[in-house]
């Protein structure tokens, strides 16, 4: 019989497949918001154990860039971590990481050494950038011959050149790339690339491109032309003063642009000697690119950030900038912020002696002949495809902010990783697109009756405060690093405020008695048992509904008594495992979820012998 019109089947919803790598991948947030995938909860139980070599390695094995991403990281982590579903701050899973960096031992024994034969394959790398690097981490132990041509004198691309060493020391940037040059790898400094055709017809096995976004784009407006001596482009000008071929810059700066380039720039402006410091914003601080961590770091540093005003043009006197005219504006907004209208309310003249461009970045590929074989689409970038990470050309590959646009380092570390299976797919006759699939390993944590192999109390503790040197000493030097990392105290109470959200309730619902005692204990009122039916019922069933649909609610198999299920909105589980001390039956218990990312070396056993 045919339904009648409008009306819509309501299926239940299906048992959860606890099987599947990407069920409990989700459960743990801040590692499925990370594009490298860290396993963060198991790298912060180790720190809380004092096994910092460990945790370090652990990270390397993802990130690779354990002391960088510990300092510089966008921390795409943390906004996902489910503490803040507790209380208002997340675990400070950054600072974290580069506790484990820098009071590790010597793991130099437990990196991937060179083979002592190479496989014959050759791969040249453009740019010494992180996403160059990391495809050099992943094939140089395989066998394969990279050697990494570079522009400047010294490696490490944007992190060198636009990352200040007030917040980036070189040593930890020497170190860790200097792992990697160690596995075999070779550099050629002062090597730019400026032919792609010449370089194919090197005969490399593979050529993967890592340029970045080296262009920083400008700003088009009267009197740009005649105040050119003091109007700078943003990065250009970061790696002037990196290279030391600035040194000096006037006592009023404007910074035009509110992304983190623009942060580095207004606080690299004071330690050249500016007095007064400006940051223009033409919109709301809702709509700034920064991250509230850098945002704060300057105004800590008595920068003051201007909202609201659109530049118009440069002021010139005689041949010399000594201002900016700006519109001042006025923005509707709708509930949920977005802009609804704008309205020009006036103008203002601020004075200036110089200026800094700091308003996005583009790809430059000047140096890719337009009939080597790459095609080009939107906005001039190649066509490259966003899995294998392959260009029109089979043998050319791309990676980080050359791919697909400006993003951030651990973006560019995973699209190494991915390009480095593609590129060891291509060299070995093998299809690019058959990646292996993500694996999955379930451990007990029980070693009692009432105990865990981790540490499960709540704690109420706040987020750790990071420790800065203070104003009067971190301007005198260029190379005095701001933040001073965690103290022993600090780092330990800080580990102790995750959730291991990486161990999970699993239930066996065979054994399940539908006694509820592990729904009197819940302190979150996370289960519940009832009647099968859609998710949007069951949801609504808990005693605290489980509104975020785009959260994992598990559904159990049907229970043994009668026939009910048992529910649990993952969102604010707090993994606190009473559910399983409390259950007569044992059909709870907390295990050690480990989800399996596969890197290159995984597909390539024997590739290297």
């Amino acid at each position: 019989m045919n339904a009648p019109d409008g009306w819509k089947r309501q299926d239940t919803a299906p048992p959860t497949d606890t099987t599947d790598p990407d069920y409990f991948h989700k459960v743990v947030d801040c590692q499925w918001a990370c594009p490298a995938h860290t396993p963060v909860p198991a790298y912060i139980r180790l720190i809380a154990q004092g096994r910092f070599s460990d945790a370090y390695i652990m990270n390397r094995q993802s990130n690779v860039f354990p002391g960088i991403l510990g300092r510089v990281c966008d921390r795409p982590c943390e906004p996902a971590c489910r503490r803040a579903r507790v209380e208002e701050e997340p675990v400070a899973i950054c600072r974290l990481k580069r506790v484990a960096a820098d009071h590790k031992d010597d793991i130099t024994d437990r990196l991937p050494k060179k083979p002592s034969k190479t496989n014959g394959k050759r791969i040249a790398l453009i740019g010494a950038g992180p996403a160059s690097f990391t495809v050099a981490n992943d094939l140089a132990p395989l066998g394969y011959e990279c050697t990494i041509f570079e522009r400047h004198g010294v490696p490490g691309g944007l992190m060198r050149s636009n990352i200040p060493a007030f917040r980036l020391p070189e040593s930890v940037l020497t170190e860790e790339l200097g792992y990697i040059l160690d596995m075999g790898v070779e550099l050629r400094l002062n090597s730019p690339v400026g032919s792609m055709k010449a370089l194919l017809d090197e005969g490399y096995d593979a050529v993967f491109v890592g340029t970045g976004a080296p262009k920083g784009k400008e700003l088009s407006l009267p009197g740009r032309k005649e105040g050119d001596a003091n109007i700078h482009i943003g990065i250009d000008w970061l790696e002037s003063v990196a290279f030391e071929h600035t040194k000096s810059i006037g006592k009023k700066v404007l910074i035009i642009g509110v992304g983190n380039t623009a942060m580095d720039c207004c606080r690299t402006a004071l330690r050249l000697g500016a007095d007064d410091v400006k940051v223009m914003a033409r919109k709301p601080r809702s709509f700034f690119k920064a991250s509230e961590w850098e945002l704060e770091d300057a105004e800590a540093e008595n920068v003051a950030i201007t909202v609201n005003h659109s530049p118009k043009s440069f002021v010139v006197e005689n041949g010399v900038l000594t201002g900016m005219v700006f519109e001042t504006l006025e923005y509707e907004l709708d509930e949920k912020g977005a802009i609804l209208s704008q309205n020009v309310t006036g103008e203002v003249t601020i004075p200036c002696d110089d200026v800094v461009l700091a308003i996005g970045q583009e790809n430059a590929f000047e140096w890719i002949e337009r009939d080597a074989g790459l095609k080009f689409g939107k906005w001039d970038m190649p066509v490259v495809d966003e899995t294998t990470f392959q260009s029109t050309t089979p043998r050319v590959f791309f990676g980080g902010d050359a791919a697909f646009g400006p993003k951030n380092i651990i973006w560019a570390v995973e699209h190494g990783h991915q390009a480095a299976i593609s590129i060891h797919q291509y060299c070995q006759d093998q299809l690019l697109l058959a990646h292996p699939a993500n694996g999955l390993e379930l451990t007990s944590t029980k070693m009692g009756m009432f105990e865990w192999r981790y540490s499960n109390s709540f704690d109420d503790a706040h987020r750790r405060a990071m420790p800065h040197v203070e104003l009067a000493k971190r301007f005198k030097d260029l190379g005095t690093e701001v933040e001073l990392g965690f103290t022993a105290e600090q780092a330990a109470i800080e580990v102790e405020r995750c959730l291991n959200c990486d161990v999970q309730t699993i239930f066996d619902a065979p054994l399940c008695t539908e006694c509820d005692a592990c729904i009197d204990i819940c302190p979150v009122d996370c289960l519940a048992i009832t009647q099968a039916g859609d998710e949007v019922h069951l949801r609504e069933t808990l005693d605290a509904p489980g509104l975020d649909a785009e959260q994992a609610l598990f559904v159990s198999d049907d229970l043994p008594l009668t026939g009910r299920i048992m529910i649990k909105d993952e969102n604010i589980c707090l993994h606190c495992g009473l559910c399983a001390e409390r259950c007569p039956t044992a059909a709870w218990d907390m295990q050690e979820s480990q989800i399996i990312i596969h890197h290159v070396e995984d597909m390539a056993e024997g590739a290297s012998q």
